[in-house]
């Protein structure tokens, strides 16, 4: 897997503290706007509800948490929510790119120390972000610990990339170990195409594990935390 030579600088920038992992992720996103001309959030509602399982009666006024869920309004579609709270390091800035008018709550808090008591989320949702933290294992904690017990974790996520700018995080299919501590309900990997994480989860083309070149995968994984005893 070959990174762009622009990939390689701006990472080797951001280490020297020349460029930062929030500029990136902002110029991304405002390149993302003038290119679409809106930020839809149509899409999401079936990765949460029928790729899962599940029905929007399902999160019938259950709390909602989306972690990394960036500015597109990940969670609009769940109007049956009790509460449904997008966290994101850039909520704040984000608010230049029309994220007040959405019908949900934005947090600024990074993923690595969620601002969340114990237990206090029905679903935890993780889609395309849990790479983009800068501790992992941190993360992962985070996520645990705020979900309630019989709670759902879901999780979307691309695997074997290499680290940069804004996705810090490299890992392969093993990242399914920190979740032991978690009964694993619907674990699917799939092979990547190239316009990205949900047209391939569309595609659902099986990743090849015989296939032993490095390559991009898709990991989705479903899963509850055990009742308390």
């Amino acid at each position: 897997m070959m990174r762009s030579l622009k990939g390689i600088l701006e990472l080797a920038l951001t280490r020297i503290g020349l460029v930062s992992k929030k500029s990136a992720e902002l110029r991304y996103w405002r390149k993302t706007l003038r290119r679409e001309r809106t930020l839809a959030n149509r899409h999401y509602a079936y990765f949460y509800t029928e790729h899962f399982g599940l029905g929007t009666a399902d999160y019938a006024g259950k709390y909602i948490l989306d972690v990394g869920c960036g500015p597109r309004g990940s969670l609009e579609w769940a109007s049956s929510a009790g509460i449904r709270i997008g966290l994101d390091p850039l909520a704040y800035d984000y608010r230049t790119l029309g994220t007040a008018a959405h019908a949900m709550g934005y947090v600024a808090a990074s993923s690595e120390a969620l601002p969340f008591p114990d237990g206090c989320f029905d679903v935890v949702c993780s889609f395309n972000s849990i790479d983009h933290v800068d501790h992992l294992d941190n993360a992962i904690s985070e996520v645990k610990r705020v979900l309630a017990p019989g709670g759902l974790l879901l999780l979307l996520t691309e695997l074997n990339h290499d680290a940069t700018v804004a996705e810090p995080m490299s890992f392969s299919w093993d990242i399914m170990d920190a979740f032991h501590d978690l009964t694993h309900l619907d674990i699917r990997h799939y092979e990547r195409v190239p316009t990205g994480l949900y047209d391939s989860i569309h595609a659902a083309v099986p990743y090849d594990h015989r296939d032993a070149r490095k390559r991009y995968g898709i990991l989705s994984a479903k899963m509850r935390k055990p009742e308390a005893a």
